[in-house]
């Protein structure tokens, strides 16, 4: 007779797994929720510190019937000034992100790990998408507003310019999880970088370049409207000039304006990423999810092959499905681009004494200085700048969580209330920052209560998105394995959705402090608190503690960044 078999359970890490045990956690784990910990509570204590009172946003729903009959009835513009109005916006819009398209192409190159040249190379290219992410493009148009006066090239120059941060990051991304294959083959074969970049990378990136692409013109629609109030020509500087003459009939309109035409691009741009990529797939990142909504690499190949095989039989290239899209695409954004750069060309910008205006520009921003009985000052309006965007995060969480449960198909009830959740989120998306802190200053007065309430209603559209998406694409199997046993729908959620989803939402909760931070800065110009006024101030006066101020919202900038990389990477 045998003597039994005993199972010996496979050593991780050097222990041993037990049966009935919960594994230890490991370094990375222990770390990582420390450091979540850590952020909480800096999050709750700067809500309790940004002067957000309760009772005063009841009371300023008090006020809101006052004002609406201050606004009542509207003032509308005539229709076609309303479409040159419009269309000099997205013009202003669409070649502001045309270039930073193009410029993000070789940052991400260089950025990304696995076809950076050199280590030192590939840390100036991430140096360059923080650097560019952090400057507040609001900042930037004053600055080039300097150098060729307030027309629609500032703020092309500077939705381009900041908008690289973001493409190039995305890009970055998606290129280090492609399939090294093809380009180590392309490699082998004595093929140069530039060779193995357009012939391997190129071609498994570019669906999820797009999508990026149409991401960031979204954002860049919502940012324009602040353009308006530093000069920029289009309709956030006729809000602008509405508001600041207290003519809440004409503001209305353009706030009216905005809201819908943001809410159809949003539409829009939905629409054609789904046309392009399919039905998106949710992931860790954004990027992962536009690299995980590629069509299969081996079925494409082989329609590609056959396509071919067919063309060579018939003596001529057939329009199959991927090639009509490709075309549509491609003329359509051509057309696009083209109109919007003779639309935006039409607005006068002063090249006549370009490197004239440069030099004195230069002379008066170099070198950075601050006078030092304003050190106390800007300390502390940095320190409210902070407190905002953690306090804006930790509201937009909560109402994330919320609403995304009832908007991921998992999870929801039903398709009814499924539907109507996303459209809440549509919705909420197309509400600018900028339109909803004007809204809540009017109610609850000037300070960085109004900025926390804005950023918070703001930040549910995108991290309610991301999170909805992230718990739709959980492995159903544990589901299925609870419901099975008569676990019930809460049980379901708690026990195998959520800690599943667990790690893409702590990354996009990041992602969201991480564009918070940036924001509060640029809220502070229409009176929302933290160091936005100062910068404002100091565009106008003395710009060398412009540059100054600028160098210190770029170090917040950079410690945030590489803390929530860290935690990112401890939690991967």
């Amino acid at each position: 007779m045998s003597a039994p078999r005993v199972h010996i359970a496979p050593r991780t890490s050097g222990e041993a797994l037990v049966v009935g045990k919960l594994p230890r956690p490991t370094r990375d784990s222990v770390v990582a929720t420390t450091l979540l910990g850590g952020l909480l509570a800096i999050s709750l204590w700067s809500l309790s510190n940004v002067g957000l009172s309760w009772q005063q946003v009841l009371r300023g729903g008090e006020y809101a019937a006052s004002f609406l009959s201050r606004t009542v009835p509207f003032v509308w513009p005539e229709p076609i000034a309303t479409l040159r109005l419009s269309a000099l916006t997205l013009a202003i819009v669409f070649c502001g992100t045309a270039m930073a398209a193009v410029l993000s192409i070789p940052v991400a190159y260089i950025a990304a790990r696995n076809t950076t040249p050199s280590r030192v190379r590939g840390a100036f290219g991430r140096f360059l998408g923080v650097a560019t992410r952090a400057a507040p493009d609001a900042i930037m148009a004053m600055i080039f507003a300097l150098v060729i006066g307030q027309g629609a090239l500032a703020g092309v120059l500077a939705l381009g310019i900041h908008s690289i941060g973001m493409i190039s990051k995305l890009t970055a991304d998606a290129i280090e999880q492609i399939d090294d294959g093809p380009r180590l083959a392309l490699r082998a074969a004595g093929a140069t970088r530039s060779q193995e970049f357009w012939g391997a990378v190129w071609p498994q990136i570019l669906p999820a370049y797009i999508a990026i692409v149409l991401h960031r013109a979204d954002i860049n629609l919502r940012v324009s409207v602040i353009l308006g109030f530093v000069g920029v020509a289009g309709l956030g500087q006729e809000l602008s000039v509405a508001m600041q003459t207290l003519n809440y009939r004409e503001a209305m309109p353009f706030a009216i304006i905005i809201f819908v035409l943001c809410v159809a691009f949003e539409i829009a741009s939905a629409l054609i990423r789904r046309f392009l990529l399919g039905t998106p797939v949710a992931g860790r990142s954004l990027a992962h999810r536009l690299v995980r909504s590629l069509p299969d690499p081996a079925q494409s190949t082989k329609k590609l092959a056959e396509s071919h095989t067919i063309a060579a039989q018939r003596g001529r290239v057939p329009w199959i499905a991927d090639r009509l899209r490709s075309a549509m695409l491609s003329w359509g954004a051509l057309t696009i681009l083209l109109s919007s750069i003779v639309l935006a060309s039409t607005q006068e910008s002063d090249f006549t004494y370009f490197w004239k205006n440069l030099g004195i520009a230069w002379g008066r921003i170099w070198p950075p200085a601050l006078a030092q009985s304003k050190w106390e000052e800007t300390a502390l309006a940095l320190a409210e700048t902070v407190q905002i965007a953690f306090a804006a995060t930790l509201l937009a969480l909560v109402g994330s969580f919320i609403i995304s449960a009832f908007a991921a198909r998992n999870v929801a009830p039903n398709a009814v209330t499924r539907s109507t959740a996303r459209l809440m989120l549509v919705v909420i998306r197309g509400l600018p920052e900028l339109l909803l802190a004007l809204f809540f200053i009017i109610l609850t007065g000037l300070g960085p209560g109004a900025a926390v309430l804005a950023l918070a209603i703001g930040g549910v559209g995108l991290l309610g998105k991301l999170f909805a998406d992230s718990l739709e694409e959980v492995n159903p199997g544990p589901e299925r394995a609870l419901r099975a046993t008569g676990a019930t729908r809460l049980q379901v959620f708690s026990a195998a959705t959520l800690p599943q989803a667990a790690p893409a939402l702590v990354g996009h909760t990041l992602y969201l402090l991480d564009t918070n931070i940036r924001s509060a800065t640029v809220l502070g110009i229409v009176g929302g608190g933290g160091i936005g006024y100062m910068l404002s101030t100091a565009a106008r006066i003395n710009q060398h503690e412009l540059l100054f101020l600028l160098l210190c919202v770029l170090v917040i900038v950079f410690a945030v960044e590489a803390l929530s990389s860290w935690i990112r990477r401890l939690i991967s």
